[in-house]
């Protein structure tokens, strides 16, 4: 028997809320005022708890829907019954897999303020079989590619995201038959797979924005925005301003928050339109669609430049005191801590103790606040294949050498091989770029939204400089701070650069907290 999971009362004059978060899946087991999902309404968070025991069977309204009072949220299998095995019948069906149960494969959590992916690539075809963790199909999203391995030994027995196709958190993507045997007969080329249009209906409830569209021009009431919405903002680097509200009394959702960030800026010019190619030409080219990763790239990077006053300011550091250090103790070092001394773990520690005096450069904009960090949580900019990847390491100000090198280690070995989860890019406050490491000896390093500061290292170059009224051929790198000038002003910039440079040239600063 399936019991129902109803809005509750909202509250005196509040009608309506906005599904903000669902906790459980279909399928998962459930105990009796276990939190099932939380609603936001236009002045409280609402919990909603589990009226009983049992299996969630179906979610009715996805996360972004906006419900009324009493309005059906889901649907709770009393006992044991499996709800995987209710939801699935149709693929009972399926041919050439044997009798064995049938079991939904789905997309994984895919992260904090992620809600779709693409399915890229699928590794089985249907009638294939497969192993227990054996992967099956990778999603690309915003930030990472994901594996999807196979929740059961089986066969596969239907694709119903194929690739190519948008999904949203948890939506199905595929059905195995458990134990099953045998390989069914093939299906036609992947690119012709079309999902069932009960699951086309699916995935445009769970992805689409429901909700009332924007209110007209009309004078804009002093309401709170949705807590889900404010910190969507602050990670897009977007300002309220930029947003317009679907919810009641100009109230900004999640929803409008990822509409908005998605929208072209509106002083952007629109992109010219590609000129006439020659038949001869047009036959030399390929064209390849834009990843995921790569298009989020290159619009974060775009809205960093629309967002904040970005301003970079250069200096040059002397290497040599660093280098001279590095290759005194460098056996030692990893003799003893097993990992070898870098560049990278003096840069971290320059900055953080630079940033402890320039604190605004360690801060970022939240509406009409800055927020100020009492802690460094240092990006790490990574290339790799895909595009570039910021991972984070986390207290960096609280760390040693040693520490530093082997953090900078794992996330750069993780990074190029995708395996980066998403707690390991988010939440940094300030962020190191080396292009050296390609040959770079001068650029402009764009900010990482929302924080305000990103420093630049450069190719360490011999050139001829003056010291103590000699020329003399030292090894030099410039550097360069670009810096959001809405809360770092040119002085701050410039002493924050000038104690980076001094930690660089004499170590020993670091050592005395100078």
């Amino acid at each position: 028997m399936a019991v129902e999971v109803k809005v509750p009362t909202l509250g005196e004059s509040v009608s309506e809320a906005t599904v903000a978060t669902w906790f459980k899946k279909p399928g998962d087991r459930v105990a009796v005022d276990e939190m099932l999902c939380e609603l936001e309404t236009d002045k409280v968070t609402v919990e909603v708890p589990s009226p009983v025991a049992g299996t969630l069977v179906e979610i009715v309204a996805a996360e972004g829907s906006s419900v009324g009072v009493n309005a059906l949220l889901a649907l709770i299998g009393e006992g044991d019954a499996d709800a995987t095995e209710k939801t699935v019948s149709k693929a009972e069906a399926a041919p050439g897999t044997g009798e064995g149960k049938m079991i939904d494969v789905n997309v994984p959590t895919l992260g904090e303020s992620v809600s779709e992916a693409t399915v890229s690539t699928w590794f089985k075809k249907p009638g294939d079989t497969v192993a227990q963790d054996e992967m099956l199909c990778e999603l690309e999203t915003d930030k990472v590619s994901v594996e999807v391995p196979s929740p059961a030994a089986g066969v596969l027995a239907e694709i119903i995201a194929p690739e190519g196709t948008t999904v949203a958190a948890n939506a199905r993507l595929a059905v195995i038959s458990e134990g099953g045997e045998g390989k069914a007969p093939a299906k036609s080329d992947k690119k012709d797979d079309k999902p069932a249009e009960s699951d086309k209906a699916e995935k445009a409830e769970a992805v689409g924005s429901p909700g009332a569209g924007p209110e007209e021009t009309k004078a804009r009431k002093d309401v709170e925005d949705a807590p889900s919405a404010k910190k969507a903002m602050a990670e897009a680097g977007i300002s309220r301003d930029q947003v317009s509200g679907s919810g009641k009394d100009g109230r900004v959702m999640k929803e409008d928050v990822a509409k908005a960030a998605s929208a072209p800026a509106p002083s952007a010019p629109a992109p010219a339109p590609r000129g006439p190619v020659s038949a001869d030409d047009a036959g030399r080219e390929e064209r390849v669609k834009m990843t995921r990763l790569r298009q989020t790239i290159a619009r974060r990077l775009k809205d960093a430049q629309n967002t904040a006053a970005m301003l970079t300011t250069y200096n040059e550091v002397d290497m040599k005191a660093i280098m001279d250090l590095r290759n005194e103790y460098k056996d030692a070092f990893e003799k003893k801590h097993k990992v070898k001394l870098g560049f990278m773990s003096f840069f971290v520690k320059a900055c953080t103790h630079a940033l402890k005096e320039v604190p605004e450069v360690n801060a970022e904009i939240d509406g009409t606040d800055v927020v100020y960090k009492n802690y460094v949580h240092m990006g790490v900019a990574v290339g790799t294949p895909n595009g570039l990847v910021v991972p984070v390491v986390r207290d960096a100000d609280q760390m040693g050498f040693a520490a530093i090198e082997k953090k900078i280690g794992e996330l750069g070995l993780r990074a190029r091989d995708g395996k980066l989860s998403m707690a390991e890019m988010q939440g940094g406050s300030f962020t190191i770029s080396n292009g050296g490491v390609y040959g770079s000896l001068m650029s402009s390093p764009i900010l990482n939204p929302p924080q305000s500061g990103i420093l630049g290292m450069h190719k360490i170059q011999d050139r001829p400089v003056v010291i103590g009224g000699q020329i003399v051929i030292r090894p030099m790198m410039y550097l360069a701070l670009s810096y959001d000038h809405r809360i770092v002003d040119g002085k701050g910039a410039v002493t924050f650069l000038v104690r980076v440079k001094e930690a660089l040239e004499d170590p020993r600063r670091l050592l005395m907290d100078l």
